[in-house]
């Protein structure tokens, strides 16, 4: 009796402490406190402490409740008024091709650079050419971001305004959209271009007027060939430079998670090499492009898992699905629209509306492969006439696939129509939206490139909430620079260079658009049970912000900075205390606390969808093995 009494006891005993220990709350490695913190949860969506384990959040709420995870070693990180959200996700950019950015002259207009005029263009050239060691390396001068809308002349530069830089070493030009080129007289010769060669398909190559000379103006597939034969090979480790400099400038913005909108397979093979030594600091997810050979063979695990599995990294990467371009630019003037453009390019008549790159039946068979496979697809759609082929391929393919949903995603939509709204929610494609462009290039769309009537409603966001569907909002990087807060501001406020509102019905509120850059932009990749909001369990991925967006006056969005970026509990950047202007036409930030690519002995200053013009660069890489 004396034992049976003794053992019950124990066992009460051991009941109570087991209770006991349960009932202590884990420790925290680190809480953060004492500014505002903005969750992006709808059901608790605000917060005063977050508490930090094992890279994961522990706990959300008030300052009371989080302390309770405080232990001897929890580190206390006190915000000091900032403002702590989820870390951004990068719905569509193009990271491995922002790294090339160093090691081009800036021929960005402002506020990215100084280039208003091609006489201005020109300078920038020649200085690029006598202080950086680059153009002697490579042999060829390369310059990028040049805008023939913001210029004073009102057009592109031509090969002849090229050759005054000089006619000794090859010039090629990138225009901000990534879809055009210009390309000097030694360029055009080493790329075999001259009067006899005929447009190439899904391409343009520019005349001098009354004869069948080029004046060094190339459209979409002539650019991007030429690129591929004048641009030097990289070997693999200085293409993982680019890379980490890339991410370098994205991390720097708040992005925790990156994409690669268009990778080639080489692209994909840096990102699996930069992976495995260790030098990713935020998670990147990579779209190849499947009209390029070799990508077919990529799509397998570890690197890629179907839609229906879930989502996995490898240190950090992995490949999301498969990109699809079906159009061009519409500040180039060859994305393909159902109207024409309110002003023709020049060569093109008053019925010139652009044009695609796919035929349909290329273009079925592809979302067919997709569907098939379950590799979600992102389209390259910035014309309503490439939508409208979106749609209508999607939907035959659906008929062969009834029931596989691979969130398949629209990226840009930028002259979406409102009858096509109701097709993508059907259809369930995800929008992908650039309102970012109605800073950017707004005031030409009204001049020039839509028409005032048209350009009102570029990047609908209103017409898609309105129909009860999620967007993201993107950059496009380096079609413009990851500036997440340039994002956020043109989101919310879509006014122009000039100051006009495009659009004022297409606005959306700050939190709207917040959401569209983390928590929506999450679901997008298929992520939204780990991302996009400050929620227990999640990801502890954070960006600090110098001042709280849901409070401070629209107007002045894009002047809040960002102070620290955090993934899974870890600083990956913090803004230095002093930021120095670095001279152009170098650097295209400004913080020298983002190194150039080492690996090709950068400038040691400092440091549209994007076509595939950049993209071929990476085609010339030496073979990575993953």
């Amino acid at each position: 009796m004396q034992k049976t009494s003794f053992a019950l006891l124990v066992a009460a005993l051991q009941l109570a402490s087991a209770s006991a220990l349960a009932a202590t709350p884990p420790v925290a490695d680190a809480i953060w406190f004492n500014g505002p913190i903005i969750t992006i949860d709808d059901q608790h969506p605000k917060a005063q402490a977050v508490a930090v384990k094992d890279g994961k959040i522990l706990a959300v709420g008030d300052r009371q409740h989080v302390l309770k995870n405080k232990g001897p070693a929890t580190q206390m990180l006190d915000l000091k008024g900032a403002t702590l959200l989820p870390g951004f996700v990068d719905p569509h950019g193009h990271v491995s091709m922002v790294g090339f950015q160093a090691a081009s002259a800036n021929l960005l207009p402002p506020p990215d650079g100084t280039n208003n005029s091609i006489p201005g263009l020109q300078e920038t050239l020649r200085r690029f050419e006598q202080q950086s060691p680059i153009p002697k390396q490579f042999g060829v001068l390369f310059g990028f971001g040049y805008d023939d809308s913001q210029l004073q002349e009102q057009r592109h530069p031509t090969k002849a305004d090229l050759d005054a830089v000089t006619r000794d070493l090859p010039i090629a030009i990138v225009h901000q959209s990534s879809h055009l080129g210009v390309l000097n007289s030694k360029a055009l010769e080493l790329a075999g271009i001259d009067a006899s060669t005929p447009n190439p398909e899904g391409g343009v190559i520019r005349r001098v007027d009354g004869s069948q000379e080029p004046n060094g103006v190339l459209e979409e597939n002539a650019f991007f060939n030429a690129l591929i034969r004048i641009f030097p090979k990289l070997t693999a480790d200085q293409a993982v430079d680019m890379l980490s400099a890339g991410q370098k400038l994205y991390v720097s913005y708040g992005y925790t998670t990156i994409q690669d909108g268009r990778s080639s397979p080489d692209q994909v093979k840096t990102a699996i090499k930069a992976a495995g030594d260790g030098k990713l600091l935020a998670d990147i997810v990579s779209y190849p492009d499947i009209l390029t050979p070799g990508v077919k063979q990529l799509m397998v695990a570890p690197w890629y898992h179907p839609s229906n599995q879930p989502v996995v990294y490898n240190q950090h990467f992995r490949i999301g699905g498969v990109k699809l371009t079906l159009d061009g630019s519409p500040q180039g003037k060859t994305a393909w629209l159902s109207q024409p453009y309110f002003k023709p390019p020049q060569g093109q008549d008053a019925s010139y509306a652009g044009y695609g790159v796919v035929k349909d039946a290329d273009a079925l068979a592809i979302y067919k492969e997709a569907l098939a496979n379950r590799w979600q697809i992102l389209s390259h759609t910035n014309g309503d006439r490439a939508i409208d082929q979106l749609l209508g391929s999607m939907r035959a393919a659906e008929q062969a696939y009834p029931g596989v949903d691979v969130r398949p995603v629209m990226i840009h939509g930028q002259t979406l129509r409102k009858d096509q709204v109701a097709e993508l929610k059907q259809l369930k494609i995800f929008p992908s939206l650039f309102p970012m462009h109605t800073y950017y290039w707004g005031d030409w769309h009204r001049q020039s490139v839509l028409g005032p009537e048209r350009a009102e409603n570029i990047s609908p966001t209103q017409w898609v909430l309105q129909a009860g569907m999620k967007f993201t909002t993107h950059h496009d990087a380096p079609v413009a620079l990851p500036d997440s807060m340039r994002v956020l501001a043109a989101t919310v406020n879509r006014t122009t260079r000039s100051g006009y509102v495009l659009g004022p019905d297409q606005r959306v509120t700050p939190l709207q658009a917040l959401k569209a850059m983390t928590l929506w932009s999450a679901y997008q990749h298929f992520e939204e049970d780990r991302k996009g909001s400050i929620t227990p369990g999640k990801l502890a991925d954070f960006a600090v912000l110098s001042a709280n967006p849901l409070t401070v006056k629209p107007e002045t969005l894009s002047e809040i900075q960002v102070l620290k970026t955090v993934k899974e509990g870890r600083v990956i950047y913090e803004r230095p205390a002093k930021v120095a202007s670095l001279p152009p036409p170098f650097g295209m930030h400004g913080d020298p606390s983002l190194p150039v690519p080492q690996g090709i002995r950068a400038v040691a200053q400092g440091d549209g969808d994007l076509g595939p013009a950049l993209d071929v660069i990476y085609d010339r890489l030496a073979p990575v093995q993953p």
